[in-house]
């Protein structure tokens, strides 16, 4: 039986979902899963950038060592975990952006059947952090895929702020995250509960 594999898309502006990619990767490496991590490019004008040293920093250090995600990394995938900021409790343009590109995809099918889940951060607990996840799972819906929640399905999920549609983080101004120990472990129970739902799907 081939690997399953798996691609960790996210975005990022000073550095939490970035972080909580890497919670992902490792927690789906342990589970013995082939696995992609990706950053989605980034388009904001250089202005924009330069006007907030956190963002600024994050582009100038960490950004530019990550591999962004392409069309083939997409259809390469048969789980796909995306963590992704809000704003305004939607998309960053950024994601919505690459996913525009994806109407090729879509159109042939190579999209759906796919397993999806997402993580998300904002800067309070009501900042978006639920809707942002709708939003994206809009796009899961149109694709055809198979969303996989995280539910009220641990006690990890209750204890990181009881966020059914996915773990979810309340971060500072530099992109810190609060609570980090048991946003964490949300990640881990989550991104576990999608490669075992999912695996159970590739097999059939």
């Amino acid at each position: 039986m081939r690997k399953v594999k798996l691609a960790i898309i996210y975005y990022s502006s000073t550095g939490a979902n970035y972080t909580m990619s890497k919670w992902a990767e490792a927690a789906a490496e342990s589970s013995g899963v082939e696995v992609k991590r990706l950053i989605v490019k980034e388009t904001a004008p250089q202005a924009a950038i330069e006007g907030n040293e956190g963002w600024k920093k994050f582009r100038e250090t960490i950004a530019k060592q990550e591999t962004e995600a392409t069309l083939d990394d997409l259809e390469w995938a048969d789980i796909l975990i995306f963590s992704v900021p809000t704003r305004y409790g939607n998309l960053p343009s950024q994601v919505q952006s690459f996913f525009d590109t994806t109407g090729g995809l879509w159109f042939q099918g190579k999209l759906a059947n796919k397993v999806v889940s997402g993580l998300s951060s904002a800067m309070n607990p009501h900042g978006g952090q639920e809707t942002t996840l709708q939003a994206l799972y809009k796009t899961m819906i149109h694709w055809g895929c198979v969303i996989v929640p995280a539910g009220y399905t641990a006690d990890e999920i209750f204890a990181a702020g009881g966020n059914p549609a996915g773990a979810s983080a309340t971060v500072d101004m530099e992109g810190n995250i609060k609570d980090e120990d048991k946003i964490k472990a949300a990640v881990e129970h989550q991104v576990k509960r999608t490669i075992d739902i999912g695996s159970r799907l590739v097999s059939q």
